[in-house]
């Protein structure tokens, strides 16, 4: 597992000389599925196989379990079974979703891996799942921003609402419809220091979202919440408001993201 960019690209150019036909790679980072099939073939040629594998779980996959997105020849991916197996959640204590008998449907998901399809799917389907919590994560910040700012002096005085947003996080926990594991980390955070004044909301993105609106755009699909939470990540590197230190505090909690300190 290593970052995408140049360290995989001559990681794998390296292994490409080194292993043998019938060898394994396997990409556990977060690499851009372009680049997946573009080395898979070159590897082929040498009859080394290529694994993607889109990771996700954060600095709690150690003790939760990873949730695992992979593609690549179906005999290698079949072969890597155990590997997954053991490094996988498992069904643990969530109830199964009603329907998932039917034959067509792979029970490894409910295991926490699943495979996706060839070269470069698992990394496609984890690049999407990292746009879709971008959005996620720019609902949460911006709700409570509305709430944290609804004090403000420029409203009538008795509509100002003096809200705590620790105890706000916490009660949403609870039997909510917006509860969620982002919610939980963000709960943590205000507990912790309910003006989350560690952080100085300047929000990074590691290229996943870009991609998966550069995907969108090659594929005709309107992704409004996706490009927009980006955009707003953007506009975060020139000052900041109380929404942006609740993404940078989930972004911490999940995957000990740290700020880029200028």
């Amino acid at each position: 597992m290593l970052p995408a960019g140049a360290i995989t690209e001559e990681t794998v150019m390296a292994l490409a000389g080194l292993m043998q036909k019938g060898d394994i790679v396997i990409d556990g980072g977060n690499t851009y599925y372009k680049d997946d099939i573009r080395r898979a073939k070159l590897l082929a040629e040498k009859g080394i196989d290529y694994i993607d594998v889109g990771t996700s779980g954060g600095v709690w996959g150690l003790d939760r379990g990873y949730c695992m997105m992979y593609g690549g020849p179906r005999e290698a991916a079949d072969y890597i079974d155990p590997i997954l197996t053991s490094l996988a959640p498992g069904i643990g204590d969530i109830p199964r979703t009603s329907g998932r008998d039917r034959a067509d449907l792979d029970p490894r998901a409910e295991q926490g891996y699943l495979y996706c399809g060839p070269a470069g799917s698992g990394h496609f389907v984890k690049m999407v799942h990292n746009g879709i919590e971008y959005g996620m994560m720019q609902a949460f910040a911006e709700g409570f921003d509305v709430m944290y700012r609804k004090d403000s002096p420029l409203l009538a005085e008795d509509e100002r609402f003096s809200l705590n947003m620790a105890d706000i996080a916490e009660v949403w926990r609870r039997g909510s419809v917006v509860s969620s594991w982002l919610l939980d980390l963000t709960a943590q955070a205000l507990a912790k220091n309910g003006e989350l004044s560690e952080f100085s909301g300047e929000v990074s993105d590691s290229g996943e979202g870009r991609w998966t609106i550069e995907a969108a755009i090659e594929e005709s699909v309107p992704v409004p919440v996706m490009t927009a939470a980006l955009f707003t990540r953007f506009r975060s590197r020139s000052g900041n408001t109380f929404a942006e230190k609740v993404l940078s505090a989930m972004r911490f909690g999940f995957g000990g993201h740290v700020e880029n300190k200028n």
